[in-house]
């Protein structure tokens, strides 16, 4: 059986297409969505992604405005720029990009974004939102994650989810968006024993750590769904997974290549969480 790869970039490419003719009609009835990034140092990677939110606004029609401060900026200035984006009627929705330089603490700088304008979901009210079942915006890369699933015509209901990695950005509301799709699902982590045979259970198996290619073609049910959530550079510049693409695609039904896969779908996510934030916003006014 030949493997299905789910091609993020193609989804996310038809998503903001849509998104465009909604942010067209909004702009007739005088609603502008617009989305500030802000930036704090020089991070390669932060400046990627940036760069990368910031093409993609274009392309849908939202207004962006950057930000990009020092390194040395403080906390204090850093949340009184936050705060003054909150009472901007042009900023629908406010993202800083992380990490932070370690000086800055990056709780009391989340708090600080007004729920509504909270388009990445990492407010704790929005936190809690998502646990209850009852979510106003989803996290852009499980919500992403989700899509491509639904996508491809994979049902989650009663299958055996794994999640591998419990980070508050992906792991955590990975396993909260699966379980609101009925998936039977299970957390590992760094002190998770026998890790192999837990993930060797799982029929969709999501996998978000940051190590390359730390999940071989061995840990894989066959048949599975495999969704890589990881970008590393490697020594010789090339872009992997935490999943071993090639092993892992002779066992696997269905994968996610690296890069082209979830990454873009969290882009695209990101776009709609702000298209719905002036909605949202433009009701409530």
């Amino acid at each position: 059986m030949e493997v299905k790869v789910l091609n993020g970039k193609e989804l996310a490419t038809k998503i903001k297409e849509e998104l465009k003719l909604e942010v067209e009609e909004l702009k007739r009835n005088n609603i502008n969505p617009g989305l500030a990034v802000i930036i704090v140092g020089n991070d390669p990677a932060s400046r990627v992604y940036v760069n990368s939110k910031k093409k993609a606004c274009e392309e849908v029609g939202i207004k962006s405005f950057e930000y990009a401060l020092d390194e040395n900026t403080s906390e204090e200035e850093l949340i009184d720029l936050i705060h003054k984006l909150n009472r901007d009627d042009r900023v629908n929705g406010i993202l800083v990009q992380l990490p932070l330089p370690k000086h800055i603490d990056e709780d009391k700088v989340i708090f600080a974004i007004d729920v509504q304008k909270d388009v990445d979901a990492f407010h704790p009210v929005n936190v809690g939102r998502l646990m209850t079942g009852n979510p106003q915006f989803l996290p852009c890369t499980p919500s992403g994650i989700m899509e491509l699933i639904r996508e491809s015509g994979i049902d989650v209901a009663g299958k055996e989810c794994v999640v591998v990695g419990r980070s508050n950005i992906v792991g955590k509301p990975m396993a909260m968006l699966l379980l609101a799709q009925n998936g039977t699902v299970t957390v590992c982590h760094s002190r998770t024993k026998c890790i192999e045979e837990v993930c060797k259970r799982a029929d969709i198996l999501v996998v978000a750590v940051g190590k390359p290619e730390i999940i071989k073609g061995n840990c894989i049910k066959p048949g599975a769904v495999v969704i890589d959530v990881g970008v590393n550079r490697l020594e010789n510049k090339k872009l992997v997974g935490d999943v071993e693409f090639e092993s892992a695609k002779t066992i696997a039904s269905a994968i996610t290549p690296v890069p082209g896969g979830v990454g873009p779908m969290t882009i695209a996510m990101l776009m709609k969480n702000t298209v719905k934030a002036a909605k949202l916003q433009s009701q409530a006014s």
